[in-house]
Parts: C-alpha cells; sequence; structure tokens
C-alpha cells in the first residue's frame, strides 16, 4: 500500500515549496480538480497540473469531481496526468469514458459517492485500472472518515480477488493514523490530504502514514 497525497489545501504561492520535501518520500499524487458544479467547490484545472508535471515525476492521479469529464480528457491528459479518475456518478456509458482515456495510454479510474451503491461499479470493475471510494461527501477537505467505507473497500478487495481483477483500490477522505488501519487490509492507496498538508510538521504526519503501511 501506498500514500497518495492530495494537496487540495495546499498554499498555493508556495507549492513547490511546500511540496519538493514531501515528494521525496512519495510516489503518488492526487490531484482534486473540481468544477464547482458537481461539487460546491473549485481548485484547478490542466495549466496547474501542467506546471507541476514540470517539477515533479510523481505519479499523477487526476480526480475529476466534474459533471462533465468527457469534454476535458484530452487536456488533462496532455497537462501529465498518469490516470484519470472520473465519478460513476456522472456517467451514463462509462465504458465509453474509460476507453477515451486509455486512448492516451493512461490509466482510467473510477470514483463513487458515500451513498452510491458499491454494486453500480459491478459491469466496469474488469476494464479500470483504480477505483476510488469516497469516504466523505466530495468537495471540501477536512471532513470527518464515514466508517461504511470500510465495507465497501471491503467488497471490493473481496471482488477482486475472486475474479482476479487488476484494479487498485483506492480510498480518499479523512484519512489519518487513527483511520487508515481500519481500512489499510484492502486497499492500495490511501489518500490522505488535510491530515498532512495541515499538520504543524507535514513531515511527521506523511511518516506517521506510511509506518503504517
Amino acid at each position: 500500500m501506498e500514500v497518495s497525497l492530495s494537496i487540495l489545501t495546499i498554499d498555493y504561492t508556495k507549492v513547490k515549496e511546500q511540496l519538493m520535501p514531501l515528494s521525496k518520500e512519495l510516489k503518488y499524487l492526487h490531484l482534486d480538480v473540481m468544477d464547482g458544479h458537481f461539487v460546491p467547490n473549485i481548485s484547478f484545472g490542466p495549466a496547474f497540473i501542467q506546471s507541476l508535471r514540470k517539477e515533479f515525476s510523481l505519479f499523477f492521479d487526476t480526480h475529476l469531481m466534474m459533471t462533465h469529464p468527457k469534454q476535458y480528457i484530452e487536456a488533462f491528459a496532455k497537462a501529465g496526468s498518469d490516470a484519470i479518475t472520473f465519478h460513476i456518478e456522472v456517467e451514463d456509458d462509462p465504458m465509453e469514458l474509460i476507453q477515451q482515456i486509455h486512448g492516451y495510454g493512461i490509466k482510467a479510474g473510477v470514483a463513487i459517492n458515500p451513498k452510491t451503491d458499491i454494486k453500480k461499479l459491478a459491469s466496469i470493475l474488469p476494464h479500470v485500472d483504480l477505483v476510488l471510494v469516497m469516504s466523505v461527501q466530495p468537495g471540501f477537505g477536512g471532513q470527518g472518515f464515514m466508517r461504511d467505507s470500510i465495507h465497501r473497500v471491503k467488497y471490493l478487495f473481496e471482488e477482486k480477488k475472486k475474479n482476479n481483477y487488476t484494479y487498485l483500490i483506492s480510498i480518499d477522505g479523512g484519512i489519518s493514523n487513527q483511520t487508515l488501519p481500519l481500512v489499510s487490509s484492502y486497499v492500495d492507496l490511501a489518500v490522505s490530504g488535510s491530515y498532512v498538508m495541515n499538520a504543524a510538521s507535514p513531515m511527521d504526519n506523511l511518516r506517521n502514514l506510511k509506518n503504517i503501511l
């Protein structure tokens, strides 16, 4: 298992300064793109990701919290994303979007909100590279972990094992040194944002998570 760092709450005037030391402890960077429609918040776009790509060689997992992701796949792929994750709630034809993402030679992920039936993903599990379980309502950092998420990642873990699927299981929301042990047996990626980025010592808190792995 690996920690994937979300920088949603980073000081955008000091991105390189704050992220560079942490990046030496990381393989994955989680990039939350919000459109102000699917979620009531706006974050950043392809230009910001492209600027990060010039500085960092981490795996960029771009998480599109957007109502119309299909229109922006090309831009985010060309900006340097290694994977693009869309929400199952906004796509009537998820396979078309998965194929579009794969067409750029990058990995395709699907995210699911806490109130969406996890079995809605069943038909596309053989085709995705990553499944992201939201353990908070998406849109803002700093929310508390929703314990129902434990059963959801366990379901994905069991389906993966039973069917020899290859997707990574990721969880995002309220991940800290207290909540990570609850899901560490079932997930491949643990996305953490506020617990690390808002800490008095981000490096110490990042290492706290890595010590659980």
